[in-house]
């Protein structure tokens, strides 16, 4: 069996790879991590203890996006001189180590040229993502929690980082409702296609029947904003209330009123924000969400549909778009790319790549067919 045009294959994945520096902007990159670095050592830094926060989780994605295409164009170089000294010298073994080398490589490749397809208005931005349970009792609550660790866990695996800004914990297990932020380049392009209903299926562990229970868990993705983005919310439009935070079984409860819920009267968006010990500093965070999904909302009703930016997930469970199923066989199936794995644990354990790649890619065919 004849081994792979080497010299064809290797030409590829070079053009492929200028596509994706040329996409990526890697020399504009290169200046804002610079620009960054200055801010980073600048003494002080920690005055503004948020925009610390918000400067160091920038500079480590651009800086962790950066390596990962130097290194992978590094990769591709190596494999040119490999394959060359391997038909110089004849090795068999270096050929086929190339060989493998090669297979590696374009998978790679095709990773991170899905990046080239997050082209949206939105895309570039960081991702607000907020799970809620829905039918299906204490298995609902528990199968949230279960998707909330899944998606920490997966930014965790990128070095991404994680800000939690609401937890409403179900009185028996799990919970009720979570936001948090994903702060990353490009995480609102690629979590947006997380947006649906997710139906899990398995063996209940609160059934002392041990009965097959199926329950279902609504995921809603909306960017965050920027200075430069306009959404004008007046005073006297919000609600405000304030209450004592608390976690599972009544522990970690504070003393004082700190954690607060906004409500935009208008739309009756309601957010939460329970994770600073300070109510102003919950006010602002909350605010930050709110807005993001006032942003959201507003784009929506321009486009005259609202799962444009949101997803389609207000408690109608006749429509999920991924299949959990832990019995009677283990799988998890995305049901709009058919995209499928056979290892439920490592998908809960934050192996998602698969299956976003696959709905980014999906989400653009689907947008030229449209289009056309």
């Amino acid at each position: 069996m004849a081994g792979p045009d080497f010299d064809t294959e290797i030409k590829q994945l070079q053009a492929t790879m200028r596509t994706i520096e040329q996409v990526l902007d890697v020399d504009a990159m290169r200046t804002e991590i610079a620009d960054l670095g200055e801010q980073v050592a600048a003494p002080d830094l920690w005055d503004d203890q948020d925009n610390a926060t918000r400067v160091t989780g920038r500079l480590s994605a651009l800086q962790g996006e950066l390596d990962r295409f130097s290194a992978l164009s590094s990769r591709v170089e190596d494999l040119g001189v490999l394959v060359e000294l391997g038909q110089e010298e004849g090795d068999a073994d270096s050929l086929a180590e190339a060989e493998s080398e090669l297979a590696r490589i374009k998978k790679s490749v095709e990773a991170l040229e899905v990046r080239t397809l997050l082209s949206g208005e939105y895309d570039a931005r960081e991702a607000l993502v907020t799970i809620r349970s829905g039918a299906g009792g204490v298995d609902a609550a528990d199968f949230a929690e279960m998707l909330l660790r899944m998606y920490t866990r997966w930014a965790e695996q990128h070095k991404y980082p994680v800000e939690v800004f609401d937890t409403s914990y179900a009185e028996e297990a799990g919970l009720k409702s979570a936001t948090f932020a994903v702060h990353a380049p490009y995480a609102y392009g690629t979590l947006s296609v997380e947006a649906g209903t997710h139906r899990l299926v398995r063996i209940s562990p609160f059934d002392n029947q041990g009965r097959r229970q199926t329950s279902f868990a609504a995921v809603e993705v909306v960017p965050v904003l920027e200075q430069t983005d306009e959404i004008d919310v007046p005073d006297e439009e919000i609600r405000v209330d304030v209450y004592r935070s608390g976690g599972p079984g009544g522990q970690s409860v504070n003393t004082t009123d700190s954690a607060v819920r906004l409500t935009h009267i208008p739309t009756g968006t309601v957010v939460s924000c329970q994770n600073e010990k300070s109510q102003l500093q919950n006010k602002a965070s909350a605010m930050v969400v709110l807005k993001a999904k006032l942003l959201a909302l507003k784009k929506a009703e321009e486009k005259a549909h609202l799962d444009e930016m949101r997803g389609d997930v207000a408690a109608s469970w006749g429509d999920q778009m991924r299949n959990y199923v832990l019995n009677p066989y283990q799988i998890v199936k995305d049901l709009r790319t058919g995209y499928e794995v056979g290892n439920p644990a490592a998908v809960f354990d934050g192996d998602l790549d698969g299956f976003l790649e696959a709905g980014i890619r999906w989400r653009r065919g689907a947008e030229k067919a449209a289009a056309n």
